[in-house]
């Protein structure tokens, strides 16, 4: 169970909510673009942005796996998460998962960026939305996950509350 004693302020959950609808759109995009060709990508062919050469590298796929798809599973997962059903769940381990997910996909976004600037020497604008909407989501649930979930004391949670 969560402490009883925090609520999630509305900003919180809306903003996360609309991160992750974002997130989730683009990252469909992507995987069309990854199945039916870099082609029908709206982004330049020329030059340091250039999404065609960024999602048909080596560095696309992760385990075999396309990297669009893993994006994809992450939002899928993620927008189920922060759907107001689940931020009112009385399960710890719901919280808990989002966060984790969100630090998890974090670091995953900061492999990615390694890898197109200094692997590839490209940017994939598409993938840059994504990253930035990854980063956001991270810091809208810092500010709020450690006082859900009980990691800071109740003198915090009061004031976490006022914001």
């Amino acid at each position: 169970m969560i402490p009883s004693t925090y609520r999630v302020p509305a900003w919180a959950k809306w903003t996360s909510l609309g991160l992750s609808l974002i997130g989730l759109a683009l990252s469909i995009y992507l995987t069309i673009a990854h199945y039916r060709g870099s082609q029908i990508l709206a982004c330049s062919d020329r030059g340091l942005v250039n999404c065609a050469v960024v999602t048909t590298s080596a560095q696309s796929r992760f385990l075999g796996m396309p990297v669009a798809v893993l994006g994809l599973a992450d939002y899928v997962v993620m927008s189920a998460l922060v759907t107001p059903w689940a931020w009112r769940s009385p399960w710890r381990i719901v919280h808990l998962a989002r966060f984790v997910l969100a630090t998890i996909a974090m670091v995953f976004v900061l492999w990615l960026v390694y890898a197109e600037i200094i692997v590839i020497g490209h940017i994939c604008l598409y993938c840059t939305f994504v990253h930035v909407v990854t980063f956001a989501q991270l810091i809208v649930l810092t500010r709020v996950a450690p006082r859900q979930l009980g990691w800071t004391d109740s003198s915090d949670s009061a004031q976490g509350a006022a914001l």
